[in-house]
């Protein structure tokens, strides 16, 4: 690889050895993946950060560490929230690990605002290089933005993160972001929900394993951008998709199509997967709400009581800027929780049916939660929880 001086000089632990060994990860990642050269990122999120999944071998190695963050980084979501912990129902032991993981990120200098949506908080632009590890977060920031960034490990992106480079590879490089895979939707979507959208994506990425798809026949807004990736982002390995005048690559770039595989997609293939089931959750935010989300929820909610547990996930400021929304929502009984999601929080492991909206709930809900997954509309969503 082809590095410059600085990043000789951090090889030689002229910038400590925390820095040497971060860089000696991303030159060893970079080899490995054929990059001829370290590119410099605008920022980083971190995954590896819920006690859920790091564990206590992945927290000592954290306290290993001695550096700080030199360029904005924000974590993934945590096992519980912060400030709230207790309310939630998180056990005391596993909230005490947590705090220490936590601690430790933000030691290095690791923001702790805890998304999986960090676009809502932070400004990125097409074509920025980013070091993102949260498959939803990947998926949004190189298909809805235009910014560029490869699925990183935990460690991958703390690295960079604590470096401010990631290798320059894969999706980083334009000739890797062209089409591979042509999906036709010939459904009527106009009046598709995100969770339609979810849906179609969780079909979608069992079609497109690890290729980049282009859709045509949809034209999705933002909210259901975001559901569509999240959703082949976990049900395949989809981190790029294309819509056919709709997201920035597909608008700006002229694609040759020709050659590819052409898959069509029917109405039935997406209805089939909103069969009705008891449940007794109801969650929804994964990934985390947007503003918008949120409001809908307020609307529906609006002079109801639920009757039995409604979680809502939406990073922290987020709920912060609406507040006044957030409130809404709590008046009937729902809680609005930042910091966590479903997936990650051993909270939901008490539930042995939990309804969501998301296709990537919908995927992961069986192996984290250990529960059966109903997928519906935020507006089922909230109808079965106030029944």
């Amino acid at each position: 690889m082809q590095l410059e001086p600085e990043d000789e000089r951090v090889l030689a632990g002229e910038e400590g050895e925390t820095r040497q060994r971060m860089l000696e990860l991303l030159v060893a990642l970079g080899k490995v993946f054929g990059a001829e050269q370290l590119v410099r990122i605008r920022s980083a999120q971190v995954s590896g950060a819920s006690y859920k999944t790091i564990g206590e071998y992945g927290l000592q190695w954290l306290s290993t560490l001695d550096a700080r963050a030199v360029v904005p980084a924000v974590l993934n979501p945590i096992g519980m929230p912060r400030g709230r912990w207790q309310e939630m129902g998180v056990d005391e032991d596993f909230a005490q690990k947590q705090q220490a993981v936590v601690a430790a990120y933000e030691r290095l200098g690791i923001g702790l605002e805890c998304t999986c949506t960090p676009y809502y908080l932070h400004e990125t632009g097409f074509g920025d290089h980013l070091a993102w590890s949260e498959s939803s977060a990947v998926s949004y920031a190189n298909s809805v933005i235009g910014a560029r960034t490869n699925r990183e490990g935990g460690p991958g992106a703390l690295a960079a993160a604590l470096v401010g480079k990631t290798p320059c590879y894969g999706l980083h490089l334009a000739k890797n972001r062209r089409p591979q895979l042509v999906i036709r939707v010939q459904a009527d979507t106009r009046d598709w929900s995100i969770a339609h959208f979810g849906a179609l994506g969780y079909h979608a990425g069992k079609l497109a394993g690890n290729r980049i798809p282009f859709f045509s026949g949809i034209t999705p807004d933002r909210d259901q951008l975001k559901a569509l990736g999240a959703a082949m982002a976990a049900t395949g390995a989809v981190a790029l998709y294309h819509v056919e005048g709709i997201t920035p690559e597909a608008v700006k770039v002229p694609f040759d199509l020709g050659g590819l595989e052409t898959i069509a997609v029917e109405s039935d293939e997406i209805r089939h997967l909103f069969r009705e089931i008891p449940v007794d959750a109801v969650a929804v935010g994964c990934p985390h709400c947007s503003p918008a989300e949120l409001e809908e929820i307020a609307r529906l909610l609006k002079g109801k009581l639920v009757t039995m547990p409604l979680y809502i996930f939406a990073a922290q400021g987020v709920i912060e800027a609406n507040q006044r929304v957030a409130d809404t929502i709590e008046k009937s009984g729902a809680r609005v929780f930042a910091d966590t999601c479903m997936v990650v929080s051993p909270v939901m492991e008490q539930y042995e049916a939990i309804m969501v909206n998301s296709g990537k709930a919908l995927a992961y809900v069986p192996d984290m939660c250990a529960a059966v997954a109903r997928i519906g509309t935020i507006e089922e969503c909230v109808k079965v929880a106030t029944e």
